[in-house]
């Protein structure tokens, strides 16, 4: 039996289009994070430029901030003005000049990426790996620990943990490390479980 194949035809190249759209922000953004991490290994600053590219990250990312980042009629100086006034004095001086360079190079966007990449340099530097933990219920201290643990024993580095709560995975949890997906979730059993028994 033939199926109608026009849905494909009209979503595949959407998703084509979002994921080089990614692809393109990483590249461009790529010689910009190393060049902060070089910067931040050899000053032993790593710990606040991870701060920094953070908050200004953030500080894109804001739906109004992206409006005006992307809006022709403001200039590259009153955008960095903008974002300079919002953290006040939270930024150093190299901070301030890198935000400024970004701007008069039309770069501004990609700040999130450079956030991105600037920790994975990081991360690896520092033989660490991000862990994502989504549970269905809230974690103790000791929870929390164990599961750090048992990470590290199994990916052989420290683990830095950060933990959310979704209710709607029943029990169980999601647990995301890198590309590695390890999903606990007792919604993932029952879904398993139908897909078994063609519910």
């Amino acid at each position: 039996m033939l199926r109608n194949t026009s849905n494909c035809s009209l979503i595949l190249p959407k998703i084509f289009k979002k994921a080089t759209a990614m692809l393109d922000k990483a590249s461009i953004a790529n010689p910009y994070a190393r060049a902060v991490f070089e910067q931040a290994r050899q000053n032993n600053s790593l710990e606040s430029w991870s701060v920094t590219l953070n908050l200004a990250a953030n500080i894109v990312q804001d739906p109004t901030m992206r409006e005006i980042i992307h809006n022709p009629l403001i200039s590259s100086k009153q955008i960095v003005d903008i974002i300079l006034n919002a953290v006040q004095d939270q930024f150093s001086d190299e901070a301030c000049n890198f935000i400024r360079v970004l701007a008069t190079n039309n770069r501004i966007s990609v700040l999130p990426e450079i956030a991105m990449l600037y920790e994975k340099q990081r991360a690896d530097l520092e033989n660490r790996l991000e862990a994502e933990i989504i549970s269905a219920f809230p974690m103790d201290a000791m929870q929390e620990r164990i599961m750090t643990q048992a990470l590290e024993k199994r990916f052989g580095r420290t683990i830095h943990t950060t933990i959310q709560v979704d209710q709607n995975l029943i029990g169980g949890a999601i647990v995301r490390v890198g590309d590695v997906v390890i999903d606990g979730s007792l919604r993932a059993g029952l879904t398993q479980m139908a897909n078994e028994l063609r519910i």
